[in-house]
């Protein structure tokens, strides 16, 4: 090879050279880690992985046995973004934990339920009853917003700390007496013999289920947060045209038979985009709302600030 065509060589080498290094420098980012825990009102999510709306290259989804574990897996970083109630997304502000909530999956009505033996007729005579109730907020807001619509306090009752997915077992061997659940839980409590007496739709509009991510994603990976939204809303379209073929997607993960799903989404409210929107940006009120009753009762400090928690700016 003569010199010039070595020298030549040595020149597109080096010319080359940054931008194969500023190539190796950029390393594609990590899918967005995302939790829920087992509840009808997430499984749009699930269903859009399953018809195709949802790239695992982009979106991974991980499922918990319980939202306390969501809530545990979201503090440690595991996860970038949480499904959870949105007094539990209090709590996480409570503990310090900066976070925005994206997206509203659900408003339950009459989903969340308190379910007790037959004899059990209604929340005052939960007195000196043993109550399974999952450790996150949820449980613990439904029961003493139950016992406070009673004129009851959280001391005439025996709480048992259980993960709601232990509630059925522990009902089947007596050791508790009615429990603070939800679907597919309830329904499988139903079949054990054990009634309703209280649901969410005593407490209209305060059990509502949201998308909460890191303030440090959410300012970093928005493109990434409305790809997931997107994927969403069309999830929600297709359960709507195709609620058989979507009860049968959702009825294998939850266990439940079709009529069984179907029926569950007559107790919850799945917002549209527009309503999102709505709630997202004019929701400050119910926020503090909500707040308010948490200080009150003691699940969260008094004067926490709630400013700025919500966005849009997620939404498609």
């Amino acid at each position: 090879m003569s010199k010039i065509r070595e020298s030549a060589l040595l020149r597109t080498i080096l010319l080359a050279l940054p931008l194969c290094l500023l190539a190796s420098c950029k390393q594609p980012l990590e899918p967005l880690r995302v939790g829920t825990n087992v509840w009808p009102g997430y499984e749009p999510l699930y269903l859009a992985r399953h018809i195709g709306l949802l790239e695992s290259e982009r979106v991974r989804l991980a499922e918990y046995p319980s939202s306390t574990e969501v809530m545990r897996a979201f503090r440690s970083r595991s996860l970038d973004a949480a499904s959870l109630t949105l007094d539990e997304a209090l709590l996480l502000v409570d503990m310090g934990v900066p976070i925005k909530v994206v997206l509203v999956h659900d408003v339950s009505r009459g989903a969340d339920v308190i379910l007790a033996r037959p004899g059990i007729e209604k929340v005052v005579d939960l007195s000196g009853r043993r109550v399974a109730v999952e450790s996150g907020a949820l449980g613990a807001y439904m029961i003493t917003r139950a016992l406070q619509k009673s004129a009851m306090s959280i001391d005439t009752i025996r709480i048992s700390h259980l993960d709601v997915n232990q509630h059925e077992s522990s009902y089947a061997a007596g050791e508790v007496d009615a429990a603070v659940t939800f679907e597919p839980f309830s329904t499988r409590l139903k079949t054990l013999g054990a009634q309703e007496i209280f649901s969410s739709r005593e407490l209209p509009g305060e059990i509502i289920d949201v998308m909460v991510v890191h303030e440090a994603v959410y300012e970093q990976r928005l493109e990434d947060l409305k790809y997931l939204t997107k994927a969403w809303f069309e999830s929600l379209d297709y359960l709507a045209n195709e609620p058989e073929k979507s009860a049968t997607v959702i009825g294998r993960r939850l266990k439940l038979q079709n009529d069984e799903v179907l029926a569950s989404y007559e107790l919850i409210h799945l917002p549209s985009l527009e309503e999102n929107a709505e709630i997202l940006q004019n929701g400050q009120r119910k926020l503090d709302a909500l707040a308010k009753v948490m200080q009150e009762h003691g699940l969260v400090r008094e004067g926490l600030s709630t400013n700025q928690v919500m966005s849009t700016h997620a939404l498609p």
